[in-house]
């Protein structure tokens, strides 16, 4: 078992607060999901070489965590932005709006094509099936505060209000 004390040194540098987490859950092997939903905590994301770390440390094959990592989709295998953007798509968001929200939050973004997350790593933008808020239609949840009723210009409003407190 690896713990802090018993890693090889740079190797504890790399990974000290992935063992702090694992020594959080006695290194036990069932405790797998909350494990991980601490990692990406620390990290927002599950970087490869962590997953690999973690499997070792608990002396489970890799392909189990990674199984684990990519079952779930709360899991995310990519880094992510500081404010994780959730435009809802479902049917009484896209009724009233949701397409032309999430247009708007490409553009006022500036997200390259392809891509999800800014540059500068402050925004992810996500597109959900259901947020259920559907009494609040359309609803953006930016990391874990819901906005109501949005449209496009209330939302590119919130993204320049967080771009400003960044600033600062």
């Amino acid at each position: 078992m690896l713990t802090v004390e018993t890693a090889v040194p740079e190797t504890a540098r790399q990974f000290t607060s992935v063992l702090r987490i694992l020594e959080s859950f006695d290194h036990d092997s069932s405790k797998l999901v909350p494990i991980l939903q601490a990692v990406q905590e620390e990290y927002r994301y599950l970087p490869e070489e962590v997953m690999t770390f973690v499997a070792t440390a608990l002396d489970i094959p890799p392909a189990r965590v990674y199984g684990v990592a990519t079952f779930y989709s709360h899991f995310a295998l990519e880094p992510k932005g500081k404010y994780v953007v959730r435009i809802c798509d479902g049917t009484a968001c896209h009724v009233k709006g949701s397409p032309d929200i999430a247009d708007a939050l490409v553009e006022s973004l500036k997200l390259p094509k392809g891509r999800t997350t800014t540059p500068d790593m402050l925004f992810t933008l996500e597109t959900v099936s259901c947020l259920g808020a559907c009494g609040l239609a359309p609803a953006v949840v930016i990391n874990d505060e819901v906005h109501g009723q949005m449209d496009a210009a209330r939302t590119r409003a919130l993204i320049d209000q967080i771009r400003a407190e960044e600033a600062q």
